[in-house]
């Protein structure tokens, strides 16, 4: 990754950039990627499925469901989404 940092690219795109990190990397990495924008003038789009991290990270969301846009906005308005929390968790969680 600093590599393509390093790059200087304006547009970062990273998928799943979590996998296989234990949870001191994980924190260490949610840091790392916080700073990006403001430090290094990139902005970033993160694929991941990994809910710490899109929280700790992203102040904007975009959710898609089989290439289906269900949500766009600010992090806490499409968390709270039925559509998302449905496509995320399953049918039973929205019973619960």
């Amino acid at each position: 990754m600093a590599a393509n940092v390093a790059a200087r690219p304006r547009l970062l795109i990273l998928d799943e950039p979590a996998a296989g990190l234990s949870h001191e990397e994980h924190l260490a990495l949610a840091a790392r990627l916080r700073e990006l924008p403001a430090r290094y003038g990139v902005a970033l789009i993160i694929i991941e499925h990994d809910l710490d991290l899109v929280r700790s990270v992203c102040p904007t969301l975009t959710v898609l469901d089989f290439g289906r846009v269900l949500a766009t906005g600010p992090q806490a308005e499409v968390l709270a989404n039925p559509d998302v929390v449905k496509a995320y968790m399953g049918e039973t969680e929205l019973l619960t």
